[in-house]
């Protein structure tokens, strides 16, 4: 080794001194550059032993392993099946409106969601969602076939799913990687809602309690009542069901403290409504985060003028994904000791917009005017990554 040049190698840290300086080199694209100093010198010889020996403790810091876990909902735009069943108003539904090509426009449907699915949350986790709530399904077939595609089929799904009352006959469900989520409880649980003396027949809602990895996690998946009628008008309905999701949570809170509860859905609802902000109430500021409160990540989306799905040149964001408090680390604390938010997410990507006419950057829809318009839905998908420290 020429006299000039000195090398150290410590953990994954490699220094070199020339004549010129010395360069810091290591995996995670960080370079520190030193004026050379001669080694003759025993105070600088052991300044650069302490420099390396810190360099080394930073480098085993900042390559600590994480566990991505995605968890996500997506409103799937009347996924229903080519069959009339006679005890449903499906005869309604877009597909049944078809004329003709409804096969073939059902597995192109088919194949279209689950390209989807397959590359939610892909980016960070390196595979789809670990637990996948849906909504506007027709029934549990329909979701057999959907994860039996080409896309998902490796991915071993399985199914939660229950009949609702719906008038429409659409349901919502939920979908789980079998390797990383284990459920111990699902029941489908009806809001209730009533408007002037008469029942409302809408979507249950989906309770599914279960082990992410091998944390107790518990799911509510959602589709509340829709504006129909406007929205003042139907606000009341949708406030009914938020009242139910609190109930559901106190519920949970009984056998379970510190529940790590994650409340998803189609709210028909922005996250700013009073179905939020006073019956849930949930809160957008981190800080602000007592014990038994809710965070909504999608209150600041909102905020932004991001969205999930349009309507006659209205802009919504229903669809998000909100958690309880033990999912959440406040500023400056990085506990990943147990699963917690990394980041959440709508996933809108280009080729899920409309790129051409009168609703370029709208979601990319599959049924418009009695037609298929080879979309994917109407809604965009939305995702929250946990992470926990292996």
């Amino acid at each position: 080794m020429p006299a000039n040049l000195v090398f150290f190698k410590s953990v994954n840290v490699k220094l070199i001194l020339t004549n010129k300086n010395i360069i810091h080199n290591q995996g995670i694209g960080l370079k520190f550059v030193f004026t050379f100093v001669p080694l003759k010198n025993n105070f600088m010889r052991k300044l650069i032993v302490l420099l390396v020996s810190v360099l080394s403790v930073f480098s085993v810091s900042a390559q600590k392993e994480y566990k991505i876990r995605t968890v996500a909902f997506y409103n799937v735009e009347n996924l229903f099946d080519t069959i009339n069943d006679t005890t449903k108003n499906d005869e309604f539904s877009p597909m049944m409106e078809l004329k003709a090509g409804r096969s073939k426009v059902y597995w192109d449907k088919i194949d279209k969601l689950g390209k989807v699915i397959s590359e939610l949350g892909a980016e960070k986790a390196k595979t789809s969602p670990a637990i996948l709530g849906v909504a506007e399904i027709e029934n549990k077939q329909v979701l057999e076939d959907l994860v039996k595609n080409k896309h998902l089929k490796k991915k071993r799904y399985g199914i939660i799913h229950f009949d609702s009352p719906d008038k429409r006959g659409i349901d919502v469900a939920l979908l789980y990687q079998q390797r990383y989520f284990k459920p111990v409880h699902f029941e489908a649980v009806n809001p209730n809602i009533y408007s002037n003396n008469k029942k409302i027949y809408t979507r249950d809602i989906l309770w599914v309690s279960g082990y992410l990895d091998d944390e107790l996690v518990h799911i509510l998946v959602n589709h509340w009542p829709s504006r129909r009628g406007g929205e003042a008008k139907s606000s009341p309905l949708r406030e009914k069901a938020a009242y139910k999701v609190t109930q559901i949570m106190e519920k949970i809170r009984e056998n379970d403290k510190d529940a790590k509860i994650i409340i998803m859905g189609d709210f028909n609802d922005d996250p700013m409504n009073k179905s939020f902000k006073e019956v849930i109430k949930t809160k957008s500021d981190k800080e602000d985060v007592t014990k038994n409160d809710v965070f909504n990540p999608y209150e600041n989306m909102f905020e932004k003028g991001l969205n999930t799905t349009a309507y006659r040149d209205n802009l919504s964001l229903f669809d998000q994904i909100m958690f309880t408090a033990p999912l959440l680390n406040k500023k400056g604390r990085k506990d990943f000791s147990t699963y917690k938010m990394f980041k959440s997410g709508i996933f809108n990507k280009r080729f899920l917009m409309q790129k051409q006419g009168r609703y370029k950057g709208y979601p990319f829809r599959s049924f418009s005017n009695g037609q298929y318009s080879g979309g994917y839905s109407d809604h965009y998908p939305v995702y929250l990554y946990l992470i926990k420290e292996k």
